[in-house]
């Protein structure tokens, strides 16, 4: 018999390809919507309303939940408003699955959260792994709000997962579309100094994870989700370069991109030097460790 998996933030990059990879011989997946769309053979909708705190009725019923659900950290100017929306969507999201669960006695296997390595804050080259202490800042405010709102959900479920990520490596949004919009003229820039840490990992295997994440039942509490090898980036973008034969990295100014973005700059200024040492001492198997690899192995593929 067929397992659930219910999905919150489907529509989102990771969300999109884990839909891709799920075999769909042993899981059906539910997916929220805000509109109400037609079933498929394998995909049922539900829709959820966060800012009414409505969730259509049988949508929590399912083993398993991953929720992603949250504004686009990136996409638009840190206003004051931005950022009661970007902390609001993610506590809010699983304020409303906590309210499902509730109203309907239902209890899945496992609730898996996505969550950020910006709850680490500006660390430097500190060595962090998943017993390191918040940091300060936005992004670790709501990287740790993000958290303690996924965390409420504990006794409604047999297991917790919380998954930190980091710069997820995809073609089709994220980081590396910027990075290479100016490949074709073989130039790429590295940002200020170019010497804080930059912690990364392959869409794919992130979605891996995920997938491990509902079928490993050892698998609690919190996960750091990069790849084992973090780097300054400069070196990342000297790595980009060099696996696709690029001629020079250049330095963007600090002082230009905090003009630009404002304080949204932390974004690609902070450095997060971010060990998955739990994910290592599990032996889950990385398919991209190497930096150049992954970044080859994306575009050849267009994922």
């Amino acid at each position: 018999m067929k397992e659930t998996i219910l999905i919150a933030g489907g529509t989102g990059l990771v969300g999109k390809r884990l839909l891709e990879m799920i075999d769909y011989s042993k899981y059906t997946v539910n997916i929220l919507s805000r509109k109400k769309k037609e079933d498929t053979q394998n995909v049922n909708y539900f829709t959820w309303d966060l800012n009414k705190m409505e969730i259509e009725e049988g949508a929590v019923q399912a083993d398993y939940i991953i929720n992603f659900t949250g504004a686009g950290i990136a996409d638009a100017r840190w206003t004051n408003a931005r950022k009661k929306l970007l902390i609001s969507s993610r506590v809010k999201s699983a304020g409303l699955i906590k309210k499902g669960l509730e109203q309907s006695g239902y209890k899945p296997k496992a609730y898996i959260s996505a969550s950020a390595i910006g709850y680490y804050g500006d660390r430097g080259s500190e060595k962090l792994t998943e017993t390191s202490l918040v940091g300060k800042g936005f992004m670790a405010d709501c990287c740790k709000r993000w958290e303690d709102s996924a965390q409420e959900l504990y006794e409604h479920v047999d297991r917790l997962v919380i998954n930190r990520i980091g710069i997820v490596l995809s073609t089709n949004g994220g980081a590396l579309p910027k990075i290479l919009m100016t490949k074709a003229v073989g130039v790429y820039n590295y940002f200020g100094s170019g010497s804080q840490y930059y912690s990364w990992i392959h869409i794919d295997d992130l979605c891996r994870l995920f997938l491990r994440n509902i079928i490993d039942d050892s698998m609690s509490g919190v996960y750091n989700a990069v790849a084992p090898k973090p780097i300054t980036n400069k070196e990342f973008t000297i790595g980009i370069k060099d696996s696709l034969g690029g001629i020079v990295a250049l330095p963007a100014p600090k002082f230009g991109l905090r003009l630009l973005l404002g304080e949204m700059a932390d974004v690609v200024l902070n450095s997060n030097r971010v060990y998955p040492e739990r994910l290592v001492d599990g032996n889950f198997h990385y398919d991209y460790s190497d930096l150049g690899l992954a970044v080859k192995d994306l575009i050849n593929r267009n994922i």
